[in-house]
């Protein structure tokens, strides 16, 4: 039969005990023996979360109670598991030995699994997309895009690091950037409806530099908020839209209505715009359209500078990601 291949997190000041004693362990110590949970299925493990963590959402149930449920059941005795260790910043793989057991001893890691650990090697040892499929925010998932190089390890293959690894940097790089945009444009689409997101887009402009009053509701006349650069003209008219659909060349038409001569305008929304909506705005020079995705990118741009309340709910944490350069030959 097929091994699997496992990757395994556990927080820091517990990494080295697992390495010692062979064994890994998960948490969710509220919901006791997973193995009484019947029936035993994901559908039995959902039931019980929902009435354990009441107030969790349907995204994090889903996450967590697959992770549970291949804890339990999916992963085999005999497979493999890898688990990058931060204390030393090695790469542990080991041979899981056991079925899944409940350790009433431990207070917070008490669903464990024994594993006999047979390989301890550096991170450089592996490619860097390699480290990425390793470096999932999950506690327990299948390792399935470097299983091979994984393998090789195992068996005592050398394994190249070569420039061809490069390419998975620059993809999985790229992949991050592209689920942090789609995270804080959730968020957006989600908490931010109406005269919530032209508060946004107010501190937006704000932290740009820019002096802005947001019109009172219901009597904006399409003037959703008033911009200047500076204490001198010219003035900048901005209409926000918070709906779904892609905006027409009518709504864009209406931000013209509403400027005077001498004002500039800015038109913002979560979605984007019709073909003849772009067209209007092609031969309006005046008037800047940001999409969804454009205005997702200022605010990554001067998030630093967001109010605190904002932080709060679009919480984000400035890291460093390897990039090549995309003219390189590969």
């Amino acid at each position: 039969m097929e091994k699997n291949i496992w990757g395994f997190h556990n927080s820091i000041e517990h990494e080295e005990n697992l390495i010692k004693n062979d064994y890994i362990s998960i948490g969710w110590q509220e919901l006791k023996d997973l193995s009484k949970i019947e029936p035993k299925t994901k559908d039995g493990f959902t039931k019980i979360y929902k009435k354990v963590y009441s107030e969790a959402s349907t995204r994090s149930i889903s996450q967590r109670v697959g992770q549970l449920y291949r804890f339990v059941y999916e992963a085999n005795i005999g497979d493999y598991v890898v688990f990058p260790t931060k204390y030393n910043r090695m790469i542990n793989i080991g041979e899981i030995t056991s079925e899944y057991y409940y350790d009433c001893r431990e207070e917070h890691y008490v669903n464990k699994r024994k594993v006999k650990w047979i390989k301890h090697i550096p991170r450089t040892s592996l490619s860097q997309g390699a480290l990425y499929e390793m470096g999932s925010f999950l506690t327990f998932f299948k390792i399935k895009n470097f299983s091979d190089e994984i393998l090789n390890i195992i068996n005592n293959k050398k394994v190249k690091i070569e420039n061809e690894q490069d390419e998975s940097i620059a993809i999985t790089s790229e992949a991050i950037v592209d689920s942090t945009k789609d995270y804080v444009l959730k968020v957006l689409s989600t908490y931010y409806k109406g005269y919530d997101l032209e508060k946004v887009v107010s501190d937006l402009l704000n932290a740009m530099g820019y002096r802005t009053k947001i019109s009172p509701r219901g009597g904006d006349r399409g003037k959703d908020i008033v911009a200047y650069k500076d204490e001198l003209p010219p003035r900048i008219i901005v209409q926000v839209k918070s709906k779904d659909g892609d905006i027409s060349e009518t709504i864009v038409q209406s931000l013209k209505g509403a400027m005077k001569e001498g004002d500039y305008g800015l038109f913002v929304t979560l979605s984007d715009y019709t073909k003849n909506a772009k067209k209007f705005l092609e031969v309006q020079p005046i008037i800047k359209a940001l999409n969804g995705s454009e205005l997702v990118d200022l605010i990554l741009k001067y998030y630093d500078e967001m109010p605190d309340d904002f932080k709060e709910k679009v919480k984000l944490k400035r890291v460093f990601i390897p990039v090549i350069d995309v003219d390189e030959e590969i």
